[in-house]
């Protein structure tokens, strides 16, 4: 997708411009052409002779150069450019950008650019969360620009939180899916569940499953690679994943899974709910341990909100609404009642009975029923290509 790009790559002062070494890397390995800009700032932070030996292209950092006597021109500069991407952009840069001051020649090519301009910051954390900082990245999101979130982490200045720079994997995946305006996907809002809920019985115990969450996560970064925004719901897993399409809320019990999709519903043009949902929870919750007394223990149970017989109510004719069946017996039956009762449009069926499916394991074993009476059965696969083959069903109905 960067093959034979022309890619402006601009760097502000920050300690994670060297980052930008890799970037260049990355995008050279791609089969993009780069040049880069960088303002004086930056150059106290990596050498430019380190970038344009990965680039093989000199390395712009003022409009004239006294020792060539070579004038660099901005105009041309942002004529060159397929796209231009600033990472890391300082707030310096931001606000710089977003009220037209062009002081150096980073800004200069910035104001004369007529391609995509992608940005993304680097800054500490009260820096990226002051009000000016904010009001500027409003303003250049509506001028066009898009902006590549900062991650979470520990920072230069030795706290914890929102302001580092994308990594250049990261930056490179999100280029890559912003320039495939083909990819199948592209502009769909997906909500996805993921994992068991645990259902507290006390401060200690609570009534949960063996979902792993395996099968969901899977399916987030199939839909995200297919050029999809995905909302990742999650019950508690020990998975992690780490894509800039993909926004991860965790939850823990049924009530805040059905919170938490039910606000999120109307936004999305598709819904997957592949997530063990507990069926019923304690009707009281002890604010203390319960200890020991008698040989049995009684525990009232109710019913939990069911998460997609709701949303199939509010499902409107734009939305598609997929839901999971796990079953131990009448396996066809219950999976077509299923599918019936909760307006879904289609329903993926998992079978106990099948070695290799089911909860904790790598593979599955799947068969898709769907509203028009459709049947489709797959072999045992990896959970990848299990969530690839669900997408890929989602992909010909929308077609």
């Amino acid at each position: 997708m960067l093959k034979g790009k022309n890619i402006l790559l601009g760097i502000t002062g920050s300690i994670s411009a060297y980052k930008s070494a890799i970037l260049t890397r990355l995008l050279i390995k791609a089969g993009a052409n780069v040049k880069i800009i960088m303002t004086e700032s930056a150059t106290d932070f990596i050498s430019p002779l380190t970038l344009s030996t990965l680039s093989k292209h000199p390395v712009y950092t003022k409009y004239f150069e006294k020792d060539t006597g070579q004038w660099n021109n901005h105009v041309e500069l942002g004529m060159w450019a397929d796209v231009f991407i600033i990472a890391p952009a300082s707030a310096n840069t931001l606000g710089k950008f977003a009220n037209g001051i062009s002081d150096n020649l980073l800004s200069a090519t910035y104001l004369s650019a007529k391609c995509q301009v992608y940005i993304a910051p680097a800054m500490d954390l009260d820096m990226w969360k002051h009000g000016s900082t904010q009001q500027n990245i409003k303003r250049l999101k509506s001028f066009g620009n898009k902006i590549l979130q900062p991650n979470t982490g520990e920072l230069a200045s030795g706290l914890h939180g929102e302001g580092r720079l994308a990594e250049p994997e990261e930056i490179i995946h999100y280029l890559e899916n912003s320039l495939s305006g083909h990819l199948p996907l592209t502009g769909k809002n997906v909500l996805i569940t993921a994992g068991p809920t645990y259902e507290a019985i006390d401060p200690v115990r609570y009534i949960g499953n063996h979902s792993s969450g395996k099968m969901g996560y899977a399916l987030a970064e199939s839909f995200a690679e297919k050029g999809a925004e995905v909302f990742l719901v999650s019950g508690p897993t020990n998975l992690s994943i780490d894509h800039k399409m993909i926004e991860k809320i965790d939850v823990v019990s049924a009530a805040e899974m059905f919170d938490t999709c039910n606000a999120l519903f109307e936004k999305c043009d598709i819904g997957v709910f592949s997530a063990a949902v507990a069926d019923y929870t304690p009707t009281v919750i002890s604010s203390q341990k319960l200890k020991k007394q008698g040989d049995l223990l009684g525990l009232e149970l109710k019913k939990t909100t069911d998460i997609l017989e709701v949303l199939g109510k509010r499902k409107t004719k734009k939305q598609m609404l997929i839901g999971f069946a796990l079953e131990t017996e009448n396996e066809l039956v219950h999976a077509q009642e299923k599918l019936k009762k909760k307006n879904l449009d289609f329903i993926v069926l998992n079978s106990l009975n099948d070695k290799g499916a089911g909860f904790k394991t790598d593979t599955n074993k799947i068969t898709i029923l769907d509203k028009y009476n459709n049947v489709l059965g797959f072999e045992l696969k990896t959970k990848k290509e299990v969530a690839d083959d669900i997408v890929q069903k989602i992909i010909s109905l929308l077609s």
